[in-house]
């Protein structure tokens, strides 16, 4: 995966002036708040490959309702990421396919895929170890009545 990748990310982006997701009011936020969405992430990564039908999708993306599901792909519809194609048949046929600048973001976004699934282990053993440093830094406040409040 990470020479698929590779030579994305050797390429110097190709970023607007106008454009700036540190200031409030700028539309990349928007942008950002789909890609970090993980239901993006799961159903980009589906069809990066090939195209689905809806039922398929949400068989595929356990968990998944048909709400967030159907909102999912409205999103990234809207956003020029997928293409929805209807058949005229009875029952009508759905099919979603990724778009040219989906696949754009596909690759990104299967990297981080790829670094959850390749790092989780040891995401999970620093979770347990502060969560006991947590819990045993609570015990004596507790016994003094006093609440740790992070900040």
């Amino acid at each position: 995966m990470t020479e698929e990748i590779e030579p994305l990310l050797a390429q110097p982006l190709q970023i607007a002036p106008s454009w700036n997701a540190y200031q409030a009011a700028c539309p990349t936020r928007l942008m950002l708040n789909r890609i970090a969405d993980k239901w993006t992430v799961l159903v980009l990564g589906l069809l990066e490959s090939e195209t689905k039908r809806f039922s398929t999708l949400q068989r595929e993306i356990g968990g998944i309702s048909q709400k967030m599901l159907t909102q999912t792909l409205r999103g990234l519809e809207r956003d020029g990421l997928i293409a929805r194609m209807v058949y005229p048949e009875v029952p009508p046929r759905v099919e979603y396919t990724i778009t040219p600048l989906g696949q754009t973001l596909a690759g990104l976004l299967g990297a981080l895929r790829g670094w959850s699934e390749a790092h989780m282990d040891e995401v999970l053993q620093a979770q347990s170890a502060y969560d006991k440093a947590e819990q045993g830094a609570l015990k004596p406040e507790a016994a003094n009545g006093v609440r740790r409040v992070r900040f």
